[in-house]
């Protein structure tokens, strides 16, 4: 027998019943909801991180015995289920980064509510403050274990249960299962996994029919009593009978994975200060405002008379720009348009292929000047070019000139010094002989 001094985190029914979610108006079925809720929030997140059971096993552990200190109206379940998954991954030694638990269950909100894939953005504010979030749950749940995180489970004990009682091999993966679905309760907090242990093994049991020892009866060698292994298989029964949990917003703190709550309240609130903003103010308001009741009369009356409708609502638009012309000038190319959406369809077309014509010619015309300047600019940049490259030949061809010019001078030169050397040894041979 194995026995655990360390697991001492067990509550009575008296303190069940008086939690924190009850003092602050919660009632009994919202709580059950809200537990189930979080615990199939940490299951389907340590499926999709690919973590082992035991992982998930401790992480709802941590999470029930979270909420038998805490309320649900002050600590958000979403963030504490997340915050349950990275802390069970670092006790079992089986860790996750921040980055992808957040990630993941960015992911199973948006799939869970019906909303757009939005991409999480790492280097957004929402990721910041949910990393933040996300570590300061983790240290709240720290603090009231008292740093205290050894979870004993029962699936330790079914092995050797069934073991010991001889029973058949199917037996075993359904007691498995029923210890699984066992997290998803209160009986984690209210009984010891021997326990449990003893109950998923007499429900897997009766479901099977494989009969039990019970002269003496089985449960007293494993320590255990039939008023507690009954209590345990009624929790399973009524977990069985519930409807798939749903999430229940009792919390005041922000309850969203997502941009979706905040982005449509942000949305509201702009379109609400564009609303409230006085028309007097901008003639451009007072002009469009003008408009809309034009159009919606001659809208109006297009069932009756169609030629009427439009006399009426050109007569609203002239007296409409007049007031307008009269306050701040318009340009022509706004009342163009006003005039195109008080005329019938086939106008409108015609009207609307006549503009794009003409921004089609504006734009090309804009094409062919800057095409313009362009060859301008290439024509510059060559005739530079061509100056450039007859400076430089007019260069070289200077040095040349120059090179010749002292070459001539110097032959010049030693030309001179060879005939005054010549004359010279003449006029001495003249002198000897003279004399």
């Amino acid at each position: 027998m194995i026995y655990t001094a360390i697991d001492t985190f067990y509550l009575t029914d008296e303190q069940l019943t008086n939690s924190p979610s009850r003092k602050d108006g919660i009632d009994e079925a919202t709580e059950t909801t809200l537990r189930t809720y979080g615990c199939d929030l940490i299951q389907e997140s340590g499926i999709l991180l690919r973590l082992p059971q035991a992982v998930m096993a401790t992480g709802q552990v941590l999470f029930h015995r979270f909420y038998c200190k805490k309320s649900f109206a002050r600590f958000n379940v979403k963030k504490v289920a997340a915050s349950c998954v990275w802390l069970a991954s670092k006790l079992e030694e089986n860790t996750r980064k921040a980055r992808q638990v957040l990630i993941m269950f960015h992911w199973m909100e948006c799939r869970r509510e019906n909303l757009s894939m939005e991409h999480l953005d790492l280097y957004s504010k929402k990721y910041v403050e949910l990393k933040m979030e996300l570590s300061r749950t983790e240290r709240h749940i720290l603090k009231e274990m008292g740093f205290i995180c050894h979870v004993e489970h029962p699936h330790k004990f079914i092995s050797n249960y069934l073991a010991t009682l001889e029973t058949p091999p199917e037996l075993r993966q359904e007691a498995w299962n029923l210890a699984n679905d066992s997290l998803r309760t209160t009986l984690c907090v209210r009984f010891k996994s021997e326990v449990v242990a003893c109950g998923v093994v007499y429900a897997a049991a009766r479901r099977f029919q494989v009969p039990l020892p019970e002269n003496p009866p089985w449960w007293k060698a494993f320590d255990a009593e039939k008023s507690s292994i009954d209590e345990v298989c009624r929790v399973l029964a009524h977990l069985y009978s519930l409807p798939k949990a749903q999430y229940i917003p009792v919390c005041k703190d922000g309850d969203s994975f997502t941009f979706s709550n905040k982005s449509l309240e942000s949305k509201s609130q702009s379109t609400a200060k564009v609303m409230d903003v006085p028309e007097s103010r901008s003639p451009i308001n007072s002009e469009k405002s003008a408009l809309k009741v034009a159009l919606e009369e001659a809208n109006v009356d297009l069932s009756g008379s169609k030629g009427a409708s439009v006399k009426q609502a050109t007569d609203k638009l002239n007296d409409a720009r007049k007031s307008d012309d009269e306050s701040k000038g318009m340009a022509s190319e706004r009342d163009l348009k006003d005039e195109s959406t008080l005329k019938s369809k086939p106008d409108r077309k015609m009207e609307g292929g006549g503009e794009l014509r003409r921004d089609r010619d504006r734009i090309k015309s804009r094409d062919r000047d800057w095409g313009r300047d362009s060859d301008k600019e290439r024509e510059r940049e060559e005739t530079e070019r061509v100056k450039l490259i007859d400076r430089g030949h007019r260069s070289r061809e200077r040095a040349k000139d120059l090179g010749h010019s002292e070459k001539s001078k110097r032959h010049c030169i030693y030309h001179d010094r060879d005939y005054y050397s010549s004359s010279y040894s003449s006029r001495e041979k003249d002198r000897h002989r003279h004399h």
